[in-house]
């Protein structure tokens, strides 16, 4: 199934919000910036429930602040978090990249080359907001794999924190570096190498820390 149809396809909730997620991610729903249910409800043309229920996913992942009677105030972004986000994340990562390599089946590795091609084509495009979907859809595609519902559930906001980390400070010269990280990752998890997957991750993950250090000291 391709991601179009899995889009079209996914309950109203879930598209509400993969838009504000990605809304957030891509700085248009700006760090700090205050907000009303009723206004995203416009901007996103779907109904209050699903935006509620977006809302309220967002808000336990720390990304949306819920103001009783003051509105919605977007988490604000500041350089020095991002190395905290890495450490959170690296450990997590090698367990559902050794996991998803122990697990991965002939459907998911197909998954993960149309992946790898999409990183590889947004790269050559220099396309940051497809790189960046590319992301996503690959971490949901390890995820599966992984067969680890506990460790997606501690992955996947961080996931996201790391995404807008990313976009903001390195999105402009840092595509095709990630992007080789990320496909030799998939390579080891397609050719069902835990050992590599694992370091590969752990690879990724230093690659990230060496960046948020660098934008933490700007």
């Amino acid at each position: 199934m391709s991601q179009a149809t899995e889009a079209v396809t996914e309950p109203a909730a879930q598209r509400a919000y993969r838009a504000l997620e990605r809304m957030i991610v891509t700085l248009e729903l700006a760090p700090g910036e205050t907000t009303t249910e009723g206004m995203l409800i416009e901007r996103l043309s779907l109904g209050r429930t699903p935006v509620r229920e977006a809302i309220q996913r967002l808000a336990w992942e720390g990304l949306i602040e819920v103001r009783p009677r003051a509105g919605l105030a977007i988490a604000p972004l500041k350089a020095a978090d991002w190395p905290l986000v890495v450490d959170a994340r690296t450990g997590v990562e090698i367990v559902l990249a050794r996991s998803a390599a122990r697990h991965v089946s002939e459907r998911m590795i197909s998954r993960l080359h149309d992946a790898a091609g999409g990183m590889k084509d947004a790269v050559s495009r220099s396309d940051v907001i497809a790189f960046l979907e590319a992301d996503k859809h690959l971490d949901e595609v390890l995820a599966e794999a992984s067969d680890n519902e506990f460790a997606v559930r501690v992955a996947a906001p961080l996931q996201t924190h790391s995404r807008r980390f990313w976009y903001r400070y390195q999105s402009g010269s840092g595509l095709a570096q990630s992007a080789e990280h990320h496909v030799l990752l998939i390579k080891a998890v397609m050719e069902k190498d835990e050992r590599l997957a694992a370091r590969e991750a752990e690879r990724l993950m230093a690659m990230l820390r060496q960046l948020a250090e660098q934008a933490a000291r700007r």
